[in-house]
């Protein structure tokens, strides 16, 4: 049972890192495979179903949908994975300090922690969003702030635990500076749990994108994101649901693939981590 186990464990692995190779190389080639330009509107075709021409349709000015897709495959990565990278060092820095030199030091930043994750993250961003010009950036600051929390909170736990070992002991006792211990000595334990917590946390933040392109707050039309093409043409769902159907069926593919590959790796490694 236990080799059956693993056996779906490695196949669910690299099924998904099978999945999000492809939808980096969808978004690094989006101008060569897409067969239209996905701002080109065409009056002639409008809100046509998928056909010879337009294989997912075309919206209600004619513009092509797969190509819109493609070309959104590189809003949703692009903050998905800055947002990560951002929130995680930033996550990591906090939780390095505060778990290391403990008392005030780390009572001021749980608090802090404690405060960020008290609201749901959704709301928190949709009110930061608010007071913020919506645009790339604004959408990457946003999910950095509600996200860098939970890695803190992960990462002290962590160097609290670390900060206790010989290695630790023996370092402080040749000499070695605080600020050595925490990067040479301590730091690379955390980089093999930090990989799979930041693989836990992309897919979220894709969703969370898209959440707030659905609502206006993200990136703005015409510019090609998977959230705002199923808010605005939720209302032509009964007669033409292709123009919903398939970007929603690329968030889900997205938000899974990463999921999958996360949870598969935690497993593997057999790390116990919630994020």
């Amino acid at each position: 049972m236990d080799s059956f186990n693993k056996k779906q464990k490695k196949r669910a692995f690299y099924y998904s890192l099978a999945f999000i190779c492809l939808f980096f190389l969808i978004a690094l080639f989006a101008p060569v495979i897409t067969p239209y330009d996905p701002l080109l509107i065409d009056l002639d075709h409008i809100k046509e179903p998928p056909n010879s021409s337009h294989l997912l349709g075309t919206d209600t000015v004619g513009r092509d949908v797969l190509s819109r897709i493609i070309f959104g495959t590189r809003i949703s990565l692009l903050v998905g994975v800055s947002a990560t990278l951002l929130s995680l060092g930033f996550g990591l820095m906090i939780g390095l300090i505060s778990g290391y030199y403990g008392g005030k030091v780390d009572i001021f930043f749980t608090m802090v922690i404690d405060l960020f994750l008290a609201f749901p993250s959704l709301l928190l961003a949709i009110g930061i969003s608010v007071v913020l010009p919506p645009g790339l950036l604004s959408v990457t600051f946003v999910l950095c702030v509600v996200g860098w929390a939970s890695f803190a909170r992960l990462f002290r736990g962590m160097v609290l635990s670390f900060k206790e070992n010989t290695f630790v002991d023996s370092a402080r006792a040749i000499g070695c500076s605080n600020m050595r211990i925490m990067v040479i000595h301590i730091l690379p334990h955390c980089l093999p749990v930090s990989l799979i917590a930041a693989s836990l946390k992309v897919g979220s933040f894709i969703l969370s994108e898209s959440a707030l392109s659905f609502l206006g707050l993200g990136v703005q039309p015409p510019t090609p994101t998977w959230g705002a093409m199923v808010s605005l043409n939720r209302c032509y769902l009964p007669s033409a649901p292709w123009m919903i159907l398939f970007p929603g069926l690329a968030i889900a593919l997205a938000v899974i693939a990463f999921n999958f590959f996360g949870d598969a790796s935690r497993d593997m490694m057999g790390q116990d981590i919630k994020i």
